[in-house]
């Protein structure tokens, strides 16, 4: 089988690779295809992954308008050239477009429900794979598993923590550490937003430093004042940072997620709460939520310094992780599966849903 593989996002690369790496080993072939926005490119280059970048993507309005056009006709002729028999995508416009313009299947996983995209790739795409918290019904197409996207690449099936980040980030032994995501609010779903105000984010590198080391990761400019707290790791690295960091603050929905399956603590802080991180926070306690109003933004940075002062913090996480993931699949097995006995898979998950619980990884 040749199956290509759309990417719209760094996190996108982590939600696919274990898949493409099993399916190469069974002998089926896979592209990537992807835009550059952050580390795309980097991570596709770093995990040794056939890709064809398609370059920039545009910030504007009016180059998005075009860049939908743009990336539309280079899919297309790029999967032209691979002939894929099936198209995979984390809710990609230009997968499910091109994949109709060819007669091929497409199967998307989607987790944001950002419909305004939802709208755009629906009509072309055969499956919609979501997680099992609540979250608007995205009508036939869709089919629900017990997971969560990070689980496809941060379930202990897959990844380990490897402790030598802690030197390469100079933490000493038994000292905390903060790790502070601000994002670039480029995205089409974030128009009118702008994320923390200059002055919460002097103010909480200020409170935390207080009781720990703090590391800044932007997507923007920062400050020059707290250019000297950004995190100096490679891309591929993060998630290793996550995982002994006593603390997650900041904007990343995706990486408060992450944190979640690390056991981590996390404040994420955006315009509202998203249906994963409402289930995470509600159902297992594993983040706290807060919307970018003033006073929720102070409130975030009490809670942020309450749980830099509570006493076996990271331990009583773990635990909570144990509940959590005893509760979910290994998702990965399950899209091996999924995309190998296609369209025999859909008609198994419609007729007997509970076929997915053979999936159910380990729990540590």
């Amino acid at each position: 089988m040749r199956i290509l593989i759309d990417i719209g996002h760094p996190a996108h690369v982590h939600l696919f690779k274990n898949f493409a790496w099993q399916m190469q080993k069974k002998g089926h072939d896979i592209l990537f295809t992807c835009r550059d926005k952050e580390f795309e490119t980097y991570l596709l280059n770093y995990y040794g992954f056939q890709f064809k970048s398609f370059g920039k993507k545009y910030s504007s309005i009016s180059g998005k308008i075009w860049g939908m056009l743009e990336f539309d006709i280079k899919e297309l002729f790029a999967a032209l050239k691979f002939k894929p028999d099936l198209f995979l995508s984390h809710g990609s416009i230009y997968a499910a477009h091109a994949a109709f313009l060819l007669h091929k299947p497409h199967l998307s996983l989607e987790d944001t429900f950002n419909f305004e995209q939802v709208r755009l790739y629906k009509p072309f795409t055969q499956v919609i794979l979501t997680g099992d918290y609540d979250h608007p019904a995205l009508d036939a197409k869709e089919i629900r598993y017990k997971g969560y996207h990070e689980l496809a690449y941060l379930h202990p099936n897959y990844f380990t923590p490897d402790p030598s980040i802690l030197k390469e980030l100079g933490v000493k032994e038994n000292e905390k550490y903060v790790i502070l995501r601000f994002v670039s609010w480029k995205a089409t779903h974030d128009a009118g937003h702008k994320g923390i105000s200059s002055e919460n984010k002097m103010r909480a590198v200020k409170e935390f430093e207080k009781y720990a080391k703090v590391f800044i990761s932007s997507e923007l400019d920062l400050l020059s004042q707290l250019e000297s707290y950004r995190i100096k790791i490679a891309p591929h690295r993060m998630h290793d940072a996550l995982a002994f960091a006593n603390l997650l603050f900041g904007e990343s929905t995706t990486m408060s997620e992450e944190c979640a399956m690390l056991g981590t603590p996390s404040c994420i802080i955006y315009k509202h709460k998203t249906y994963y991180t409402h289930h995470l926070e509600n159902d297992y306690n594993l983040l706290f939520n807060y919307t970018l109003d003033h006073s929720e933004q102070l409130e975030a940075i009490e809670k942020g310094v309450e749980l830099l002062n509570t006493q076996n913090l990271k331990e009583r996480w773990q635990e909570k992780r144990k509940k959590f993931l005893a509760d979910k699949i290994d998702l990965t097995a399950f899209l091996v599966w999924f995309v190998e006995n296609y369209p025999e898979s859909v008609r198994v998950m419609r007729e007997k849903p509970e076929y997915q619980e053979r999936f159910r990884g380990v729990v540590v």
